[in-house]
């Protein structure tokens, strides 16, 4: 996007306020990939707010107030004009970029639905949802992602927020995916499944499963299990599958989805049980990371009665790296009563 490459490098500072009940707190802000990256003084991403869904709660007022959603869960003061008038320009290109009705590219586009829906009837059901999943970029999936939590938020309490413990849960992320992993774990304060995968890297995480459990390993066991659990690996699959065929197709020939559709997803995943991957599939998964099994399915017990089988944990009693060490973890299990 121009108008995006054009303010790549802009940073202003502004006052954001996590949550509806929280003080305001001074912030870095910068452009990232279609996302509006807010961070601390150290320069440390807090969250990061997808630009096509930015909400501007005061039009034509200075300073500027945005919501990263209709919840208005979060909100962020910026005063610097010089950022105020890109962010409204990239916000004015992301509309012109849409499909507009009644021009050509509208027929373009018809043409297009008709043939692929045509492919996705009379050719495999499978293909078309391939398709989709191999061209949607990152910066579409943060955007899904990021609109699913704020749903989620609703009903689980809004992230919470420390800096000291979400450098720990990155590094917990980066124990159990490896260094350099683009996932991101998040808290929110009651999460009846322990923990949830959703597109955009994010994986949403219960306060407390962490309050409860002895072992950071069993809670990152949680995360793993969280993640494996999706089919094929790809978070988005689960949205599409749910949505259905016309949703398919939307995002496959226009970039969107729309927000209710999210918001059923969102819904449907915190009504349902987590979803469970196979034993040999968890075991792969477990061994890979380099990670013993037996604290999760101990901990799994506490939660559900039921003690996953995965047969002999082969790593139970060797040394294995820690996933936190114990000023970490600490920092982790208390997130949520700062």
């Amino acid at each position: 996007m121009t108008a995006l490459d054009r303010y790549v490098r802009l940073e202003s500072d502004g006052l954001w306020r996590p949550g509806p009940d929280q003080q305001r707190q001074q912030v870095t802000i910068s452009f990232g990939d279609a996302t509006l990256v807010i961070a601390d003084g150290a320069s440390r991403p807090l969250t990061h707010w997808s630009l096509p869904a930015l909400i501007r709660l005061n039009p034509n007022e200075r300073p500027a107030v945005y919501a990263p959603d209709t919840e208005a869960s979060e909100e962020l003061e910026i005063a610097d004009e010089i950022m105020i008038d890109a962010i409204e320009e990239v916000r004015k290109a992301l509309v012109k970029a849409r499909p507009q009705p009644g021009k050509l590219r509208h027929w373009i586009t018809a043409g297009v639905i008709a043939t692929t829906l045509a492919l996705a009837v009379f050719w495999l059901p499978g293909a078309l949802m391939r398709q989709t999943l191999a061209v949607v970029p990152l910066s579409k999936r943060v955007e899904i992602g990021a609109t699913i939590l704020a749903h989620v938020q609703t009903r689980t309490g809004p992230v919470c927020r420390d800096t000291t413990a979400q450098a720990a849960a990155g590094k917990m992320a980066a124990r159990v995916f490896g260094t350099g992993t683009p996932l991101n774990i998040v808290v929110v304060p009651e999460l009846a499944q322990g923990a949830l995968a959703v597109p955009g890297g994010l994986i949403i995480l219960d306060a407390g499963l962490l309050q409860s459990a002895d072992d950071p390993a069993a809670v990152a066991g949680f995360v793993l299990a969280s993640r494996t659990a999706i089919s094929g690996g790809d978070t988005l699959e689960p949205v599409l599958k749910e949505a259905g065929l016309t949703t398919t197709v939307g995002l496959l020939t226009s970039g969107d989805i729309p927000r209710d559709v999210l918001q059923r997803h969102a819904d449907d995943r915190l009504a349902a049980p987590a979803a469970q991957a196979s034993a040999s599939e968890l075991r792969r998964a477990f061994q890979t990371a380099n990670l013993p099994h037996r604290p999760y399915q101990v901990l799994a017990q506490q939660r559900t009665g039921t003690l996953p089988d995965l047969g002999r944990d082969p790593l139970e009693g060797q040394q294995t790296p820690p996933v936190l060490n114990d000023s970490e973890w600490i920092s982790l299990q208390n997130i949520c009563n700062r």
